[in-house]
């Protein structure tokens, strides 16, 4: 029986997972990190019609997750930016929904990750804790009989180093940057080897960048407002933004984005040094959009690149790592194919 791997990247801001893989193409899939409690399953009310989520068990509650989850919504949406986010009932929902939406019965091996400040202290604790067998909702359970834990730009640096990289790129110091919703994560490598002292991550993301925002206009019409979702997805789209009965242009909030672009990319400066031996610049994630300004205004001459589907990057690194894991550790799982490339190491 084929080693069943899969690769989940819990985020502040998103849930992105890997629904199959096969001959290095990943199919991936999301859902927004937002989850609506009950003290029962909640999806099967016919107020509104079926909705494309799954009501998982967690602790004495529910928790509604997945694609339609803001038709769940009753009002307010509660989000988790902190350090433990990892040990909240809403992290294992998250989990829970992307096992269910895997549509299978077990992972042989499941490949997660930590913020890069968070990996050496709390990896062990999420491979134990996210080890076993969980409902996963609609009366399933999916056991998760091995976990791998990485840290996050690790995912990207591989999808873009490991499989299709150009010699050019695996020669020199190279930064991979990963932008995501409350950490601002990054990874500097020579040859291809991490080299852990450069890198690190910083909580200054877009979650702080759609808060301001939501402030700012707040203050403008002089009553609350507090629809961060609203707001990321006028930046994304870059339409005005509709509240109030008003259309606000973001566009006039562009250097507020900027200044917080500018301090997030000014930590990497600080922790890599002098940058003339940089010889190229990796953006990935959620807000790489956000911070593409500030990279190239801190970092000039120094080529920048992006990844087909920046939000997918790591999730989708993750994956082949786990798949590189197994073809090197062949008596943990069976034979699951010859070894292939080397895998990464820490410098």
């Amino acid at each position: 029986m084929a080693t069943i791997v899969r690769a989940i990247d819990v985020g502040f801001g998103n849930t992105k997972y890997v629904k199959a893989s096969s001959g290095g193409k990943v199919d991936c899939a999301h859902f927004p990190s937002i989850a609506f409690d009950s003290v029962s399953d909640s999806t099967g009310e016919p107020l509104g019609g079926k909705r494309n989520t799954v009501c998982v068990p967690v602790g004495d509650l529910w928790y509604e997750v997945g694609p339609e989850v803001v038709l769940a919504a009753d009002g307010f949406i509660g989000r988790n930016y902190h350090d433990d986010y990892m040990k909240t009932p809403e992290y294992r929902a998250f989990m829970a929904g992307a096992l269910n939406l895997m549509k299978v019965d077990h992972v042989d091996l499941l490949v997660l990750g930590l913020p890069v400040a968070q990996f050496a202290a709390r990896r062990a604790e999420l491979e134990k804790s996210m080890t076993g067998t969980f409902e996963v909702g609609k009366r399933r359970k999916v056991e998760v009989r091995r976990v791998l834990v990485v840290a996050q730009p690790q995912g990207a640096l591989y999808a873009t180093f490991g499989i299709a990289a150009s010699s050019e790129k695996k020669q020199g110091r190279n930064l991979m940057i990963d932008a995501g919703s409350r950490t601002f994560d990054w990874l500097v490598t020579r040859n291809n080897r991490v080299i852990g002292k450069m890198s690190h991550s910083v909580n200054r993301g877009v979650h702080d960048m759609l808060t301001k925002i939501a402030g700012a206009i707040a203050s403008e019409v002089k009553q609350d407002f507090r629809n961060l979702e609203a707001v990321d997805e006028a930046l994304r789209t870059k339409k005005p933004l509709r509240a109030y009965q008003q259309s606000f242009d973001l566009s006039k909030f562009d250097s507020m984005v900027q200044k917080i672009a500018d301090q997030a990319v000014t930590e990497i400066q600080q922790r890599i040094g002098p940058s003339d031996d940089l010889e190229h610049i990796v953006l990935v994630g959620g807000g790489a959009h956000l911070f593409q300004g500030a990279v190239k205004r801190k970092f000039p001459g120094i080529k920048i690149s992006g990844v087909a589907d920046p939000l997918y990057a790591n999730v989708r690194g993750f994956q082949l790592i786990g798949e590189q894991y197994v073809r090197e550790n062949q008596q943990l799982f069976g034979d699951a194919g010859k070894a292939g490339s080397e895998a990464l190491v820490q410098a």
